[in-house]
């Protein structure tokens, strides 16, 4: 069932490195529609640049659901990137800081959890990955008068 309001998803598929560019430009004009500020559809792009390239490199391509999100008190962004590749064997480990299968800094799962309010992992080796982030629009504090 949706929350009401909740747009249909945009399927975007990830097969090469020009997918990744287009995941990305997706999924900060949804976000800047929806109302997310710029910091924060920073950080959005940055853990979908980690995890279209874990789809790409790691599964083997797939593709990336961007779907907006509308629960009535508040507008979020649901991501979730598909794969069919080898899974992720050890999953734990492979969401530890600093853990890292391709050579790189080994900050991409555990940093791109970091980035979002909500973040699954279903894998089982052999058939796949769905990794699933949800983000929602947050309020920006009230300035503080007195302070300058």
């Amino acid at each position: 069932m949706q929350p009401s309001g909740q747009a249909s998803a945009t399927t975007v598929p990830i097969g090469s490195d020009a997918d990744l560019a287009w995941v990305r430009q997706q999924v900060r004009q949804c976000a800047a529609a929806l109302g997310f500020g710029l910091v924060q559809q920073t950080k959005l792009v940055t853990a979908v640049s980690e995890l279209a390239r874990n789809t790409l490199v790691h599964g083997g391509g797939g593709h990336a659901e961007i779907t907006p999100l509308d629960n009535g008190r508040a507008r979020g962004l649901r991501m979730s990137f598909v794969d069919s590749g080898p899974g992720i064997r050890d999953l734990e480990l492979a969401m530890t800081d600093g853990y890292t299968s391709g050579g790189g800094l080994g900050l991409g799962l555990s940093g791109a959890r970091r980035l979002v309010q909500e973040f699954s992992v279903e894998t089982e080796p052999g058939r796949g990955t769905t990794v699933t982030a949800v983000a929602w629009v947050t309020q920006v504090p009230a300035s503080r008068s007195g302070l300058g």
